[in-house]
């Protein structure tokens, strides 16, 4: 039996906030809620949504902020989060969107289309999810959902973060990560490592998988390039 999807509402106003429980758990959601950005952060964590309807005017921390700290999280990345708020000039719209969110929807909005857009972000969620389970480029696959890498059919054994760093860098081939970038999104903002911890464990991935498919740009980062 499939478990229902959980949705974080973040808004400063009650009654807002009961009216879209309300009619999210008639729908079968799984639901909490935040008053504000600050709040939102610490709920995300400890509920861990599928999807977060935000405010943007908030008090302690605006919903844009709270937005931009959240995808810093490895946790958070994929989560989908949709601003729902008063601002509707496109110049809110845009800021909003800029700062991760997947959508960005202008109260008040009609209960049915606000599931209807809910429903369709979770099923594309769910399509990207079972395309992302496999990375293959020519002899080499990377398999997040067995976390395995097989090379030329050879299985490779790497530790937990040698894996979650390739898997990261392998999710968009030529682009560079910069050295903040993967510290915080493989080893998160609650663990403190140097930047040679990147170094040693990019070292052991060349090593084990036996060809050069990282590429570093000195001084700014690293790249997923088989050469």
């Amino acid at each position: 039996m499939e478990l229902p999807n959980k949705i974080l509402i973040v808004d400063d106003e009650q009654d807002i906030v009961e009216f879209l429980s309300y009619s999210l758990k008639s729908k079968g959601y799984l639901t909490a809620s935040a008053k504000d950005g600050l709040e939102a952060i610490r709920k995300a964590k400890e509920f861990q949504p599928d999807l977060i309807l935000m405010d943007v005017m908030m008090p302690k921390k605006d919903g844009v902020q709270a937005v931009k700290e959240l995808r810093m999280m490895p946790e958070f990345e994929k989560t989908i989060i949709i601003f729902l708020t008063a601002l509707s000039d496109e110049r809110s719209e845009i800021q909003g969107l800029n700062s991760g969110a997947d959508d960005y929807l202008a109260k008040p909005i009609k209960p049915e289309l606000l599931a209807t857009r809910i429903s369709a972000a979770l099923r594309r969620m769910k399509k990207d999810e079972d395309a992302d389970e496999k990375m293959n480029f020519g002899d080499l696959e990377i398999n997040k959902t067995k976390f395995s890498i097989t090379y030329k059919e050879e299985e490779i054994i790497l530790a937990k973060k040698e894996f979650e760093l390739l898997s990261l860098l392998a999710s968009k081939p030529g682009k560079v990560f910069l050295r903040n970038e993967i510290l915080q999104r493989v080893w998160g903002t609650d663990v403190i490592v140097g930047d040679r911890t990147i170094d040693v464990h990019v070292r052991k991935i060349r090593q084990k998988v036996g060809i050069d498919l990282i590429t570093t740009v000195k001084g700014v980062g690293y790249k997923f390039e088989m050469v």
